[in-house]
């Protein structure tokens, strides 16, 4: 009987193998976002005051949209992540759904020419911006569940026939997101594939539905114009023009902070998809380096921990998420350099945004919930 005692003892002193959380992820992650709440406050401030009489109008709304993200962001943390398996189908198909209600008169309203926004009331939601995840989540599942299916064209092409639909709906109305979503879905697939031939013809096939749709609408020709000739495009080209005059006349290392010229109402949507411009005004080719850099550690913290996931399914949402912020990342900086035509895509954690901020916000959750799965002796 003692002996037995004495063996539960050691038993229940035996210390539990400690969990890893990825810290760098987070402070780098919060680094981001205070640097963007200066930042949107900078390049908003003389907008705000001539259109609603408050020059911190734009910052109090992020700090709001943010403060209700750190709640998304901690629930999803601190849930496992696995959980998520059951409901990868179902929000493939809330996602589809929501997107096709844009369409719908006095539902849906406009932005820019196309209808991106579903209006409830005194509130305004983006689906698109759901369906970034939605598609993670859904392909997370799909995969884990057949992986040895992704080795086969055969099951390739299924599952890229699957996600026809959504892409289709999201690309009519926002190409840009479009882009985005079939390019989440390209690395997460081939980073569960071993075949490579497949995705040069869906690098093709997806080309070329690129160019139908960019000459199907005639504001989108007027972009691609716009993009070859800035300087005589008129309305067009203006703001890809001044833009560009924010970048060069930051020069070395910028103007300093809140001095930027151009964000007083010559570069529209400052606050928003053009940011990067004020960012490289006020603060140089230095300031937008370490922007870069920032970037390229958030990618590299995440990569570090798919490459040591517990399961793979873990593994394909990190993978996910990661391509959607590098992707989103790399497009917002080409648009404002000219490098592809403009197109409305904001920059992550530091754009004004409130669905764009909550999902966002979300999805580093759920990459914080998959670090607290990995054993700490694994990342030795």
């Amino acid at each position: 009987m003692a002996g037995r005692v004495r063996e539960k003892e050691r038993t229940e002193k035996k210390p539990k193998k400690a969990g890893y959380f990825d810290y760098n992820l987070l402070f780098i992650v919060i680094f981001l976002m205070c640097f963007g709440l200066v930042m949107l406050y900078s390049s908003s401030s003389y907008t705000s005051m001539n259109k609603y009489g408050d020059s911190a109008y734009y910052l109090k709304l992020q700090i709001r949209n943010m403060l209700i993200g750190s709640v998304f962001m901690i629930f999803f943390t601190v849930a496992d992540y696995r959980v998520w398996k059951k409901f990868g189908g179902m929000a493939y198909i809330v996602a589809f759904l929501l997107c096709c209600a844009v369409a719908i008169p006095g539902i849906g309203s406009s932005s820019h020419g196309s209808s991106r926004w579903l209006s409830l009331g005194p509130l305004s939601f983006q689906p698109s911006e759901l369906a970034k995840l939605a598609i993670i989540l859904f392909l997370a599942t799909l995969i884990e569940r057949v992986p040895k299916s992704m080795n086969k064209t055969s099951g390739l092409l299924k599952v890229f026939g699957t996600l026809v639909p959504i892409v289709g709906i999201i690309a009519y109305s926002n190409l840009s997101t479009g882009i985005i979503v079939l390019g989440i879905a390209v690395c997460m697939l081939f980073v569960a594939s071993q075949k490579y031939a497949p995705f040069v013809s869906v690098g093709i096939a997806g080309v070329a539905v690129i160019l139908i749709f960019l000459f199907s609408a005639s504001y989108r020709k007027g972009r691609v114009q716009a993009w070859l000739h800035p300087e005589t495009a008129g309305d067009a080209g203006y703001q890809t023009l001044q833009g560009l005059y924010a970048i060069g006349s930051g020069g070395l290392f910028g103007k300093g902070l809140g001095e930027s010229i151009q964000k007083m109402g010559n570069v529209p949507e400052s606050q928003n998809d053009m940011i990067f411009t004020i960012i490289c005004e006020e603060l140089g080719l230095f300031g937008a380096i370490c922007v870069i850099l920032l970037y390229i550690l958030l990618i590299w913290r995440m990569m570090i921990i798919a490459n040591n996931a517990n399961d793979l399914y873990g593994a394909l949402l990190v993978v996910g998420i990661m391509s959607h912020i590098a992707i989103q990342v790399i497009l917002n900086i080409a648009v404002v350099t000219n490098t592809i035509p403009n197109t409305g895509v904001t920059l992550p954690f530091i754009s004004y945004g409130g669905t764009s901020v909550l999902f966002l916000m979300s999805e580093i959750g759920i990459v914080l919930s998959v670090s607290r799965g990995i054993k700490l002796e694994s990342m030795r």
